[in-house]
Order: structure tokens, then sequence, then C-alpha cells
């Protein structure tokens, strides 16, 4: 049996490679981005409509961006439209809310404890996790140089 080499695979492997259509793929991601994008403009826009402050509405309407990727989530909606989209589903904060969901989903058949609520952060988590500690990291290092008193 003849040794593969990594640069006859290499070879090989941009031989049988499908060719990606970058622009439609592109175009695809920006316009279902913006999308999204404009509905959540519209819900904000009829937060503020109903007279909240731009503080609070910026609040709803982040919760209701992240209700609705949920939903479509929990829908199997999401995925299909992430099919045509790519990234311009994952950017928004309702990709957030999808990568959440999708594996509670998953292993929804596991239970509510071990299945459903173990599995919610699985790729969330670590985003959170990090996320928190950097920007304490970060805010430590602000008031180390600014010489605020810490205690």
């Amino acid at each position: 049996m003849k040794q593969i080499t990594n640069q006859d695979y290499n070879q090989y492997v941009t031989k049988n490679m499908p060719k990606s259509p970058l622009i439609k793929n592109c175009l695809m991601a920006f316009l279902i981005g913006g999308l999204i994008c404009v509905i959540g403009q519209f819900i904000l826009n009829f937060f503020k409509g109903m007279g909240m402050e731009q503080e609070h509405a910026s609040s709803f309407t982040s919760m209701a961006m992240i209700f609705l990727g949920a939903l479509l989530t929990g829908l199997n909606l999401y995925d299909k439209i992430a099919k045509y989209a790519g990234a311009g589903t994952i950017v928004p904060i309702t990709g957030f809310a999808n990568s959440i969901v999708s594996p509670a989903m998953e292993f929804k058949s596991e239970g509510y404890v071990l299945g459903l609520g173990a599995k919610m952060f699985v790729i969330a988590g670590p985003v959170l996790v990090y996320g928190i500690t950097a920007s304490i990291v970060c805010g430590l290092i602000m008031a180390l140089i600014k010489g605020v008193a810490l205690w």
C-alpha cells in the first residue's frame, strides 16, 4: 500500500472540493443579516413610539430579538434561514439565541435537567465565562492605570 504525502492529499482535496459561490454567499449574508437588523430597528422604533426611553427601548428590543431567535430555532426555521444566509444569521443577537437553544433542542430527549438545562450553555457558556472574565481583568487594569482605589 502506497503511503500518501501531505502534498498529494492537499492536491486531491483541492481538485475534488466543490467550488463555493463566494459572491452569492456574501450577498445573501449581507441581505439576510441586514434584514434581521432592519427587523430589530423596526422593533426599537415601535418601542420608542410607545413612549419608552431609548435605554428601555433598547433593552426590550434585545429581549424581543433573542426571543425571536430562540422561537425560530425551536420551530426549526432558523437553520433553514441560515442555510441561505450563512454568516448573516450568526452575527446579530439572534445568532446568540440560536447558539443557546440549538444544543438544548438536540439533547431535550435526555430530560429537562440533564438534557435541556445542562446542554443549553454548551456553546454560549464559554463565551460568557471568558467575556465576563476579560471584562473584569480589563476593568482592573483600567483602575490601576487611572490610579483608582480598589478598596
